[in-house]
């Protein structure tokens, strides 16, 4: 324990190392309250982006590589937003493209390490009330207890190949709308997450650690349930009606993990 609070204390003390040197303002407030608590210290987050990302094509696959490789090196960064953006936004920044550029939205992202693995059951519990349900814990080999808030909730396009557009303004325009309505969602999840903490952390004070974990199990059977129901009715001519693509979309909104490790 108190190795924890030694360690915390010095990480807590550093200058902010990431690209932007503050936490998001929408996620301010769960930054505090995890680090006014003794068993936690969050060591990175994102409040969620809107990014057009210019990076050079893959070289050929070689005996040592599959061709598959995810490429993070000599990428250059053309727009960043953590709200939502427009069209011409996104237009503008490819103008500035030479190579390939894909545009994407990345969701909330919150890694907190725990004291304890209780406290990271009771975070994991919290972030699948909320709907980030790919989130999960990590016990490192020396002990170190991880928790990661994810989801999968994420959009991901080609849009121009050697700085030439390859797609139509329209296409633009839509997978904007779709994008912005995924970042709507996401703030309406971070809001959930951060309410949901306030309640299991109040309750855990007070003892009632178990009572909030059983709302969150049952709140999770219960979907799985409706979900398992419906799939049992759907006829093989739902998959072809105009609804499909709206249901396809939210279906990360019904994604189930019950497993606290990953």
């Amino acid at each position: 324990m108190a190795d924890f609070k030694r360690w915390k204390e010095q990480r807590l003390s550093r200058a902010d190392g990431s690209r932007k040197g503050s936490v998001d303002e929408p996620i301010a407030g769960i930054v505090r309250l995890l680090n006014g608590h003794d068993c936690f210290c969050t060591t990175s987050s994102c409040s969620g982006r809107l990014v057009v990302l210019e990076q050079p094509p893959l070289p050929p696959p070689t005996e040592a590589t599959t061709g598959f490789e995810i490429q993070k090196q000599n990428c250059t960064w053309l727009m960043v937003t953590h709200q939502t953006c427009t069209m011409e936004n996104v237009l503008t920044a490819l103008q500035r493209a030479t190579d390939d550029a894909i545009f994407k939205f990345e969701p909330f992202v919150l890694h907190v390490q725990c004291q304890e693995l209780q406290d990271a059951q009771l975070l994991h519990a919290v972030a699948i009330e909320a709907g980030f349900r790919n989130s999960g814990i990590t016990v490192g080999r020396k002990g170190k207890i991880m928790m990661a808030v994810r989801s999968t909730h994420c959009l991901e396009v080609p849009l121009s190949q050697k700085g030439k557009l390859m797609v139509s303004e329209e296409y633009v325009d839509f997978v904007v709308q779709v994008a912005n309505r995924k970042m709507e969602e996401n703030r309406k999840r971070i809001d959930r997450f951060y309410s949901s903490l306030q309640f299991a952390l109040e309750n855990r004070d007070h003892g009632n650690t178990l009572r909030f974990e059983e709302k969150v199990k049952n709140n999770i059977v219960d979907s799985c349930k409706r979900k398992s129901k419906s799939k049992g009715n759907k006829k093989d001519d739902d998959y072809a009606s105009p609804g499909r693509n709206r249901r396809l979309e939210s279906e990360d909104d019904t994604e189930s993990n019950l497993n606290f490790f990953h």
